[in-house]
């Protein structure tokens, strides 16, 4: 009896099983190809303006920089990536005073840490630190519903505003007034 329900049950089971291979995303490589023209398509946008090349160290990094226009950052370094995990991530770090902002290196990393929450409260793009401990601003846009291509020139617009950021933490990072 038990062999003749396993056996009715199998053909059932196969089926759900083969199910998630047809619904899966169409990959890393194809979601890097599009991520790449969509990039091409927005480097000579004037809201997104920002220029990208693949990384040679990480086939699936976008590696673009902003250094014009800024106010209180030398320049901010974007790297986007096509993670395995059906996400992509954008990474903006701003460089300030010839260098990455550094936990280890603030006046005043407990007021700058508190600011960097608040600021995830009210920002666009999220606030965090690498395992470094180099400062960045960022965003995760997931692929469950496809590729995002508005979301994505969304966030491209919104990098810029990490600038204005960086010159109300001048003081946490090196004890200067804001500018």
């Amino acid at each position: 009896m038990r062999l003749k329900a396993f056996s009715m049950l199998l053909p059932l089971v196969l089926l759900i099983a083969a199910q998630p291979a047809s619904a899966q995303s169409p990959g890393r490589d194809a979601t890097r190809a599009k991520l790449g023209a969509l990039l091409t398509s927005t480097a000579g946008r004037t809201d997104a303006n920002i220029a990208f090349r693949q990384s040679t160290k990480q086939p699936y990094n976008f590696i673009g920089t902003i250094d014009s226009g800024l106010a209180n950052s030398d320049s901010l370094e974007i790297v986007i990536s096509v993670t395995p995990h059906d996400t992509i991530g954008f990474r903006v770090y701003p460089h300030y005073k010839g260098n990455y902002i550094n936990l280890n290196r603030l006046t005043d990393a407990n007021g700058f840490m508190r600011k960097l929450l608040s600021y995830n409260d009210d920002n666009f793009l999220f606030w965090g630190a690498d395992e470094e401990s180099d400062v960045f601003s960022g965003y995760t846009v997931t692929l469950e519903s496809g590729f995002p291509s508005e979301a994505i020139v969304e966030v491209l617009r919104s990098i810029h505003n990490t600038d204005k950021y960086v010159g109300e933490l001048r003081h946490f990072i090196d004890g200067s007034a804001a500018r």
